[in-house]
C-alpha cells in the first residue's frame, strides 16, 4: 500500500526558504561589513573579518531548529498514519469458498451513501430484489450442474471453486439437490469501497431440503429429502466503482 508523503511539500520548501533567507542575508550582511571595513582602511574587529561569532552562532542555532522543525512533522504525520490504519477483523470462512473481502469499519448507510456518490442510480431495496432472483438462479444452476447461465454474475474465482465441486461430484457420479428453498429475510450488512470497487455483502436467512444422491440409483448418498434446513449465508458481492459494471458474487461465509 502507497503511504502518503510525510509533511507538507509546501511547509518544507517554506521552512528552507525561511532558512536559506535568513543565512543569507547574514552572509551578505557579513561580507558587506567586511567590504567597508576593508574599503575604508580602517577597523579591526568583528568588523573586519567578514564573520563574527555571534553571526556563526546564531547561524547554527538557526540550522538546528529548522531540521528539528522538519524532524517533528515527519515524525507526527508518521504516527497519524499508523493511528489510521485499518485492521480488518478475522473472518470464519467455509473451506471451499472464496475469502470474503476486507471491509472498512463503518456503518452500512455510510457504505451505501459513498457507493451513491459515486451511483446516484444505486438502489439498496432494488439491489436486493436483484440479489435474491440471483439466489435462486445460482442453486438451481448448482443442481443442474450447469453454471453457464449464471458465469456472468460470478467472479473468476468464484467461477473456478463452483466448477471444482461440480467436477468432483460429476466424477462421482453424484448430484446435490437443493429443493423447497424458502428465503426468510435478505439484509445488507456490509457497503464499503475499496481498490476501485463497490461492495456489498448480503445476509440471506432461509431454508430447504439439501441432499445429495447416486446419479445411477437416485439413492440418498447425504443429507435428507423430508427434513429441511436452516442457514444464514453472507454474500459479497462486487462490481466497478461508479457502476461500470456488473455486480458479481465474489465470497461466501457461513455462519457458525
Amino acid at each position: 500500500m502507497n503511504r502518503p508523503s510525510t509533511g507538507s511539500p509546501f511547509l518544507r520548501g517554506l521552512a528552507g526558504g525561511i532558512a536559506g533567507g535568513f543565512l543569507g542575508s547574514m552572509l551578505f550582511s557579513g561580507l558587506g561589513h567586511g567590504a567597508m571595513g576593508s574599503g575604508g582602511g580602517s577597523g579591526g574587529g568583528l568588523g573586519g573579518s567578514g564573520f563574527g561569532f555571534l553571526e556563526i552562532i546564531l547561524i547554527g542555532v538557526l540550522i538546528f531548529m529548522v531540521f528539528r522543525f522538519i524532524r517533528n512533522r515527519k515524525q507526527n504525520a508518521q504516527s497519524q498514519n499508523l493511528g489510521t490504519q485499518y485492521v480488518p477483523p478475522p473472518y470464519q470462512q467455509p473451506e471451499t469458498y472464496a475469502a470474503p473481502a476486507q471491509s472498512p469499519d463503518q456503518d452500512v448507510e455510510t457504505g451505501i451513501s459513498h457507493i451513491q456518490s459515486m451511483d446516484q442510480n444505486f438502489d439498496p431495496l432494488a439491489f436486493k430484489d436483484w440479489v435474491q432472483d440471483l439466489f435462486f438462479k445460482i442453486q438451481a444452476a448448482w443442481g443442474n450442474q450447469d453454471l453457464s447461465p449464471v458465469n456472468p454474475f460470478l467472479t473468476d474465482q468464484m467461477r473456478g471453486i463452483f466448477q471444482q465441486d461440480l467436477d468432483e461430484m460429476k466424477a462421482g457420479n453424484r448430484v446435490n439437490r437443493l429443493e423447497n428453498i424458502a428465503v426468510r429475510s435478505v439484509d445488507i450488512t456490509e457497503a464499503w469501497q475499496e481498490e476501485g470497487k463497490d461492495f456489498m455483502t448480503i445476509l440471506f436467512y432461509a431454508n430447504l431440503l439439501d441432499y445429495t444422491v447416486d446419479k445411477t440409483t437416485s439413492a440418498v448418498i447425504s443429507g435428507s429429502k423430508t427434513e429441511p434446513v436452516k442457514f444464514k449465508e453472507f454474500w459479497t458481492f462486487m462490481r466497478p466503482v461508479g457502476g461500470r459494471g456488473s455486480w458479481q458474487l465474489s465470497a461466501i461465509q457461513q455462519e457458525n
